[in-house]
């Protein structure tokens, strides 16, 4: 019996597999052009059909005949609170400095033309824009020279909101746009600095920020608000007394946004009063710090610099996600200024924060003052009480958070040698990532999540096409192509 059959029967065995191998080989290649294409067919899709007068929103329906931020929008609205039109401005800024492709410079360009737009009197930004000539009218935007306020009570409709990264989100962008215009568009660069003049009077002596405010700022009466340092309050209501008296904010990052935003000014155009603010918040921050036995911060201070009620669910308390952007900013001022002072309150912080996490390893968001028991709220009718049991927390509102402690605490290490020293450079995504991220764009171009609107009565339960799966996405795409140059 000859073995002649074997041999051929090996030989095509041995061939099929090499067939095999290199298949699997060039299906695993991703190319630039792959890519490259992905990028574009996306960024085309998000401006030809989310595009809002080169302003765009938080969420379109599937079928993109509703619209949203925060709220209910029509087309001739933009959001600016992120992730509106400032953070999809930044994205096409990626996309236009990682590919050279005009197409994503005109689209950011418009979304900066769009928040030219709608800049308050007061210096600004409010959360949305309005385009409608007829509902402008009634605005108090820089265009708008008919405007004045009423004479009595607050200038509803010439709010700056520094709250939720409203002002300073538009500020970073159209800074950044200016610089990648070589600071040569007269519109743009007479908005930047405007704002810049109105957040910088509005910052208190003590380098804070309040979260809005409805006029150019006067200066501050420095015997009104005196430079203190943090301290305990020798009581305080358990039930929300309604008296709105914080007046410095660390609530939702206020102040630090506000000094990142004031270190990318100085990043931009150099001009060390920028700087000067930045350290103002950071001598802030360190104010701030409440004393042992719980040295971490809280949302809102006084003028007493002592924790006070802000909303019927933010009391008095140390806050496990405010003093993670407390500690972030001041790495950031270190990464830019190099000074020791910005890293003291390290130490006794994460030693206080690491204790205080919770049995599944995230944090509080309240910390009750001196017995450091983590706070919850039960609501009962429209009342919010305090309580210890968060089984029943509502849901609107983060009352548990991430803890972001052994990253903040690596950063600190790595700084702690001295000098200025620059972000390390993000990992490089997976091409596995990559790869799934062109799968999940449809035929149009774009990316649908699973979810429905939020109003119109959760209307498009097929699905929604959101800015912030379009940025996040975009931002592995190009972060992908920048690293496989």
């Amino acid at each position: 019996m000859t073995d002649e059959p074997f041999r051929v029967t090996l030989v095509m065995a041995i061939g099929f597999l090499a067939m095999a191998v290199t298949a699997v080989g060039a299906e695993a290649v991703l190319s630039r052009a792959d890519v490259e294409g992905a990028l574009k067919k996306g960024c085309t899709f998000y401006r030809q059909n989310c595009s809002h007068q080169g302003g765009y929103v938080w969420r379109h329906s599937r079928d993109l005949k509703l619209s949203e931020g925060e709220g209910e929008t029509t087309r001739t609205m933009c959001w600016v609170q992120p992730p509106g039109t400032p953070a999809v401005g930044m994205t096409f800024l990626d996309a236009h400095e990682t590919t050279g492709d005009a197409f994503h410079l005109d689209a950011a360009k418009a979304a900066a033309a769009a928040l030219v737009r709608g800049q308050r009197l007061s210096g600004g930004w409010y959360y949305s824009i309005e385009f409608d000539p007829a509902r402008r009218r009634g605005q108090g935007y820089r265009d708008n020279l008919q405007h004045r306020p009423p004479k009595n009570g607050r200038d509803l409709a010439n709010l700056t909101m520094i709250d939720d990264d409203t002002t300073p989100a538009a500020l970073r962008f159209l800074m950044r746009m200016d610089k990648a215009l070589g600071f040569k568009d007269a519109a743009i660069k007479d908005a930047v600095h405007y704002a810049l003049r109105s957040v910088m009077a509005a910052q208190y002596p003590v380098g804070a920020w309040h979260h809005n405010y409805d006029r150019w700022p006067e200066p501050h009466n420095p015997g009104e608000y005196s430079v203190l340092k943090a301290t305990y309050p020798k009581s305080w209501s358990r039930t929300w007394d309604n008296a709105w008296t914080g007046r410095y904010q660390i609530n939702d990052n206020i102040s630090g946004t506000m000094l990142a935003t004031m270190v990318l000014a100085h990043d931009t155009y150099g001009d060390e009063r920028f700087l000067a603010a930045a350290r103002r918040a950071g001598d802030f921050f360190l104010l701030a710090q409440m004393p042992d036995p719980q040295p971490g911060w809280a949302q809102q201070y006084d003028t007493k610099m002592q924790p006070v009620w802000e909303r019927k669910f933010e009391p008095p308390a140390i806050s496990g996600l405010e003093s993670q952007y407390a500690l972030e900013a001041l790495l950031l001022l270190h990464r830019k200024t190099g000074e020791a002072k910005y890293l003291e309150p390290f130490s006794r912080a994460l030693a206080y924060l690491k204790k205080s996490r919770l049995k599944d390893g995230r944090l509080a968001r309240f910390y009750e003052l001196h017995s450091n028991k983590a706070l919850s709220f039960v609501v009962v009718g429209k009342q919010y009480n305090l309580t210890y049991d968060f089984s029943k927390s509502p849901d609107h509102y983060g009352f548990i958070v991430e803890s972001r402690l052994d990253a903040i605490e690596a950063e600190y290490n790595r700084l702690r040698g001295g000098g200025p020293r620059p972000l390390l450079a993000p990992r490089p995504p997976d091409t596995a990532d990559v790869r799934a991220i062109i799968a999940k764009m449809d035929a149009r171009g774009a990316w649908i999540d699973p979810r429905g609107m939020k109003g119109f009565k959760k209307a498009s339960p097929e699905g929604v096409i959101q800015s912030e799966t379009f940025i996040k996405n975009v931002g592995v795409l190009c972060a992908w192509l920048r690293a496989n140059r």
